[in-house]
């Protein structure tokens, strides 16, 4: 792909001044760790007959606790529905902006929409981030469908429909061996995030960028759900804050990388952390990735699991809807957000 034209702009992609963030908004990509990064767990030693199975619960509480991400392979699911599902993503991505175009929305209520960060800066100018995503909910899967041009339309929903399958066995996986490193029962945080959660799906594109150390593909920023699942490409891009400093994730072909989110912090009462995180941009090749993100429905409460309190540590959030979580989010938006910190209570 020589040249990105985003669906809602009339000439390709170029560096102008609208893309520009000021310095202290900057990557600062020469100091960025490469060396140290985030654990990478095993799956295939976790199963009911395996005496290894304690161990990598260790491991992947161990990780919620100082990262708040992981890397995860041997998970069971199948190379062929990763590679298909990035297959599917790469062709919508590669459709002419004039066929993407009916699908951008800055309306944020929108099940379906193509759309572009931004971030307020000071003064109140917008700088758009360098990148274009495609969100829409899990299920179901032919009410999107309808919505992308017939000719991505069956690949996509071939590929989506048994990528979609495949992660939420695995979230559930995944939910029950937190809950086991918490101390709790297997079905605890699946219990309590509640019936009919919200699960939405997130595709990202990553053009390159001709000065990576001027603009942010994604800006930093934590999670509003309780776990995120994502699939990237083999290009890195991906980064994490851990004491203050930006890490670089590197990039495992059919690897998936776990990101706790806010919920699972406030249900953990701190124990497990939702932590910062950003997309960079490089100058040699697209990139692209696919989140998906599982959280409670609006109505669902949620707050620090009563297992979790005691003298020794008093709840750190108060409980809440789920929907005032939400609201909070998209008033904050084209901010550096900070919002599970509006529901701490004070200490």
């Amino acid at each position: 792909m020589e040249s990105f034209q985003l669906a809602n702009e009339s000439s390709p992609l170029s560096l102008t001044p609208n893309f520009i963030l000021p310095e202290h908004k900057r990557p600062h990509l020469s100091e960025v760790k490469y060396l140290d990064s985030i654990p990478i767990i095993d799956l295939s030693y976790c199963d009911g007959n395996n005496p290894s199975s304690l161990e990598v619960i260790h491991k992947i509480s161990k990780a919620c606790e100082e990262f708040g991400f992981f890397q995860i392979v041997n998970h069971g699911v199948p190379d062929q529905v990763c590679t298909k599902m990035m297959k599917a993503i790469t062709n919508f991505f590669e459709l002419a902006p004039e066929e993407r175009e009916h699908l951008s929305s800055t309306d944020n209520t929108k099940n379906v929409r193509l759309f572009n960060y931004y971030l307020q800066v000071d003064g109140g100018e917008k700088v758009k981030l360098w990148s274009e995503c495609f969100a829409h909910p899990w299920y179901p899967i032919d009410d999107i469908i309808q919505l992308l041009p017939e000719k991505i339309g069956t690949q996509y929903r071939e590929a989506f429909t048994e990528y979609a399958k495949e992660v939420g066995s695995l979230v559930r996986r995944l939910l029950s061996l937190i809950s086991i490193g918490l101390g709790l029962e297997e079905d605890c945080l699946l219990k309590k995030l509640g019936e009919q959660p919200r699960q939405r799906a997130q595709s990202n594109f990553y053009p390159p960028c001709p000065d990576p150390e001027l603009t942010m593909g994604l800006n930093e920023h934590t999670d509003l759900n309780a776990l995120t699942v994502l699939l990237q490409s083999e290009v890195s891009g991906l980064q994490v804050n851990k004491d203050g400093k930006w890490i670089s994730i590197p990039c495992i072909p059919n690897a998936f990388v776990i990101n706790l989110a806010d919920q699972i912090e406030v249900l953990s009462n701190g124990r497990y952390k939702s932590v910062l995180h950003r997309a960079v941009t490089n100058n040699v090749q697209p990139r692209i990735s696919m989140a998906m993100f599982y959280g409670p429905n609006p109505e669902t409460i949620i707050g620090p699991i009563h297992e979790l309190i005691d003298e020794e540590h008093p709840p750190k959030y108060r409980n809440y809807h789920f929907s005032k979580f939400l609201e909070e989010f998209f008033n904050q938006e084209g901010t550096r957000r900070i919002v599970k910190e509006v529901f701490e209570l004070p200490c």
